[in-house]
């Protein structure tokens, strides 16, 4: 009889994910106690096992472990059925070595003789009567009886297909996955499943709404098993998709809450198809799958509208703008939004903060933030027909199954505002002061290998600000600040973003569990935690330059595994702090952080630890860049084989102490001509930017003519032509003429700031 290889691969962690950890710690201890189940196969692939105390469990032939049965009664998947999968793996494993002695006597049925109790059945393993293997060169089309033109779209779901899903509704649970290729599972692809299985088994309301965002447009990220990957996983905007189980698509695990599942399973499956279409199956690819050529008449008037509003902002400059430029913002982001452009909305909320973070004389205001966020909007505008470029048309959120996040420290930032005079006081009152702070907590997603944020603000209009320390007292979701920067997080009641900023609730119902986070760094899966610095950063270069790349909020966040500290050294002329480590790898990366006066402990935490006064160091979570050729990882905790130390939430020093930073030094690196050049054009165009076209100082004209001779002299001279092209323009033709030009040569900065960096990086790798 076949043995049930789709069993054989649903691994302890793939059940964890499918239900939860603590039922499989159960199921795991039973078993080791002898009260698990006797297994039998009715020889149609149904699975029994009947318990000691007369529970018996079901799982059907071609079907997923929630379509099982269980005489216990217990609501959604239960141990008992997890149990059943695990005596089957070791009865496996046990006929594996028992030889043919366990089939004969009808209690186990025959299975692969590679298979492991705590291992996938092997890739090589499959049905004896294997197809010749599909790809995507020679298959027949999705949903298609025969060869289709080879015009024909591949990656696009088949029209005809949702017709007849309406009327033959989801496959039977005990019936055979169809459309699913047998071939040799080691090459298979989520994507070689036909348009006509796929809606079969999601039903046809999730596979109408899937076909709906396909019709708007979405991008992914798709990765291949192998390198780090264990199964086939893909990275929707909105939610992670993985496929555990080679050649079935019913053990796909959906972060997403249940009723999205079918819809977002889809989605993945689309996804790789269309990576696949590229010919070559590359290990991570980022894809745009579906969309129509330009946006709906709605999307569209509201970026055009959003791009007037931009241009009257640049002539403007923040200088001189007023508070109805700041509210048109508000209102543009508004109708952005509400016609499902993430990206754009985002931005131009962002640029609103600016604005007023000016008027305000709020510290978070910075000229050159401001400058990219107007040549970003313009950016995405020019390139609408993308959804990689305006958001895909998503929910605003989506709600997450049962989660467990691990947190990766926490950030604080805020300014200290300082407004107009109170209304009615006397002439030559103080001003109004007020203050804010933003905490952000990084979780990790292992399931997902995703990270997200979780935000909280506070603010006073008067009172004594708090420092990070301060905050960690603060109570947030039943628990502390500093509690939940530490600790592992278990919740039914989650929803996130398409940017990746997830929120937390409390229930009742499902209360949210919180403990210390413990080893579980060391528990991570890659790109999580991350080994060799070098590859992570390389996988990166692919990417579409930031100013049209997806708005995603923790994008660089990972967990080095440190080898070595070879050096910590304090600059107090810059207040930063510098470390050499090396990665698992023998990469060398240096971990650099500047003073943060909301945070005025911070440098002292973080010293000490990488100076292993409370032990070993053993990883650091942080962000990761390059700058100047090197690695850079800008920290966000430090764990040691002591504690977890969160830099921005340690105690305020002590001066009475003496136990203050000794300064030591940093080391210089030379001087990068090519970068300067760069970035000092950046802050010219940002300068004009900042007054506004129409208000451009000499001074400020005489800045850009220098930096376009910069730019000239370091070879630059396509960068040099633009800022001159825009000096010219704005003097022959005036303010409303050059908002292009300012913009070609802002762009064409930004994106070589890029590929500088990339570049270094590269040679940084030969």
């Amino acid at each position: 009889m076949t043995p049930r290889t789709d069993l054989l691969a649903l691994t302890p962690d793939t059940l964890a994910a499918l239900a939860n950890r603590g039922l499989v710690k159960r199921a795991v201890k039973e078993l080791d106690a002898g009260a698990g189940p006797d297994v039998s196969d009715d020889g149609d692939g149904t699975v029994r096992g009947r318990f000691p105390d007369g529970t018996e469990a079901v799982l059907p032939a071609g079907a997923d472990l929630d379509a099982g049965s269980c005489t216990c009664g217990a609501p959604g998947l239960c141990r008992h059925r997890i149990g059943l999968v695990l005596a089957y793996r070791r009865a496996a494993a046990g006929d594996a070595a028992g030889g043919a002695a366990g089939a004969a006597a009808g209690t186990v049925p025959a299975v692969p003789t590679t298979a492991a109790p705590d291992t996938a059945a092997p890739a090589t393993a499959a049905p004896a009567t294997a197809a010749p293997e599909v790809t995507p060169q020679d298959a027949t089309p999705p949903g298609h009886a025969a060869p289709a033109p080879a015009a024909q779209d591949r990656t696009a779901p088949d029209r005809a297909v949702t017709d007849r899903a309406a009327t033959d509704g989801p496959a039977a649970p005990g019936a055979p996955a169809p459309g699913v290729p047998s071939a040799a599972v080691g090459d298979w692809s989520p994507g070689d499943v036909d348009d006509e299985a796929l809606a079969a088994l999601v039903g046809a309301r999730a596979f109408a709404a899937a076909r709906r965002s396909f019709d708007r447009g979405y991008t992914a990220h798709v990765h291949r098993p192998g390198d780090g990957e264990p199964a086939a996983r893909v990275e929707l905007p909105t939610c992670t998709v993985r496929f555990p189980v080679p050649g079935e698509l019913r053990h796909a695990i959906v972060d997403a809450a249940a009723p999205l599942r079918g819809e977002m399973t889809a989605l993945a499956v689309w996804a790789f198809r269309a990576a696949d279409a590229r010919g070559a199956r590359e290990p991570h690819a980022h894809v745009e799958v579906g969309g129509r050529a330009v946006l709906r008449p709605a999307a569209a008037a509201a970026f055009g509208a959003a791009a007037g509003v931009v241009d009257e902002l640049l002539l403007e400059g923040a200088v001189h703008a007023g508070p109805v430029l700041g509210g048109s913002l508000r209102r543009v982001r508004a109708e952005l939004s509400a016609a499902s452009l993430h990206w754009p909305a985002e931005a131009a909320e962002e640029l609103a903060e600016q604005v007023e973070a000016y008027a305000a004389r709020d510290a978070r205001h910075h000229p050159l933030r401001h400058a990219l966020l107007l040549a970003e909007l313009h950016a995405r505008h020019r390139a609408c027909a993308s959804p990689l470029a305006t958001g895909v048309e998503e929910a605003g959120e989506t709600a997450l199954r049962r989660v467990r996040l691990t947190a990766l420290g926490c950030r604080i930032s805020g300014s200290r505002r300082t407004g107009a005079p109170p209304a009615g006081g006397r002439p030559g009152a103080s001003p109004n002061e007020g203050w804010d702070r933003t905490a952000e907590v990084f979780l990790a997603h292992a399931d997902a290998r995703t990270v997200l944020v979780l935000r909280r603000r506070w603010e006073s209009p008067e009172g004594p600000a708090p420092t990070g320390h301060a905050l960690a007292s603060r109570r947030l979701l039943g628990t502390t600040l500093g509690a939940l920067a530490t600790a592992n997080v278990v919740t039914e009641s989650a929803s996130r973003t398409a940017s990746r900023v997830v929120s937390l609730a409390r229930s009742r119902i499902a209360p949210m569990s919180v403990t210390p986070v413990g080893d579980s760094w060391s528990g991570l899966s890659e790109p999580l935690l991350v080994r060799d610095l070098g590859a992570r950063l390389h996988r990166r270069d692919g990417l579409p330059p930031r100013p049209v790349r997806p708005r995603v909020a923790a994008e660089d966040v990972g967990v080095v595994e440190v080898s070595a500290v070879e050096d910590v050294g304090y600059d107090p002329a810059e207040q930063r702090l510098e470390a050499v480590v090396r990665d698992a790898a023998g990469n060398r990366a240096l971990v650099s952080a500047a003073h943060n006066p909301l945070a005025p402990g911070a440098l002292d935490a973080l010293a000490h630890a990488m100076e292993g006064r409370s032990g070993e160091v053993r990883f650091v979570s942080g962000s990761l860049r390059r700058s100047g050729g090197r690695i850079v990882v800008e920290p966000i905790a430090v764990r040691t084989a002591g504690t977890l130390v969160v830099p921005d939430l340690a105690p305020d020093p002590d001066p009475a102490s003496g136990d203050a930073l000794t300064p030591t030094g940093i080391t210089r690196h030379p001087s990068d001509p090519l970068a300067e050049a760069l970035d000092t054009a950046l802050a010219a165009l940002a300068d004009a930017a900042h007054h506004g076209l129409r208000h451009v100082p000499p001074a400020v004209r005489g800045r850009l003519e220098e930096a376009a001779a910069h730019l000239a002299r370091t070879g630059l001279t396509t960068a040099a032509g633009l800022v001159r092209a825009f000096l010219s323009v704005l003097h022959s033709r005036g303010p409303s003429a050059a908002v292009g030009p300012w913009t070609d040569a802002q762009l064409h900065l930004l994106v070589s700031v890029e590929l500088h960096e990339e570049d270094l990086g590269a040679g940084g790798r030969r």
